[in-house]
């Protein structure tokens, strides 16, 4: 059966589906009525092959939003144009590099994206430019890469899209 509200989670490259973060934000989710899913992509770092098996799982719900961070950023923008979700919320997106080069398509209008001005892996002008092609919101938080040690901003930023993700989605 297809869940009412749906939140799924893409890691990224070098972490698993149930880091800090991920964990941090699906107790959010749970606590605003959404049901949350992380598959796991750990086995593979080919981001062409993550974003064809989040395709072929397909989630589905009336609001279902999209959360991604590093590669699991790229993944989840990359997978827009198929799934469609009511919002996407982005942590630090692997976007803009070789093999990480296509422009995501079909964003929606409830887009967040967050990233560290000390980011170290992912220069904070590749969000910047994502941003601002899709008209996003972006929050910069003197953070590195993890954002990990801003865990209560991150939390409100990504509540506050789930809200605003749920009102419009409302019938």
């Amino acid at each position: 059966m297809k869940p009412d509200k749906l939140v799924c989670f893409a890691h990224g490259k070098e972490s698993g589906p149930w880091g800090i973060k991920i964990t941090h934000l699906a107790e959010i989710a749970r606590g605003r009525g959404f049901d949350v899913i992380s598959p796991d992509y750990s086995h593979t770092s080919n981001p062409r092959q993550r974003v064809a098996e989040l395709h072929t799982l397909a989630p589905s719900a009336r609001t279902l939003v999209l959360a991604g961070s590093s590669m699991g950023g790229y993944v989840s923008a990359r997978a827009c144009r198929q799934l469609a979700p009511a919002a996407l919320f982005l942590m630090a997106p692997a976007l803009y590099f070789p093999h990480y080069d296509e422009e995501p398509e079909a964003i929606p209008a409830l887009c967040s994206v967050v990233h560290g001005w000390d980011d170290e892996i992912v220069p904070f002008e590749r969000a910047l430019r994502f941003a601002q092609r899709h008209r996003a919101d972006l929050h910069m938080l003197r953070s590195d890469h993890s954002l990990n040690d801003r865990l209560p901003e991150l939390g409100v930023l990504f509540a506050d899209l789930l809200d605003r993700a749920t009102q419009v989605s409302a019938p």
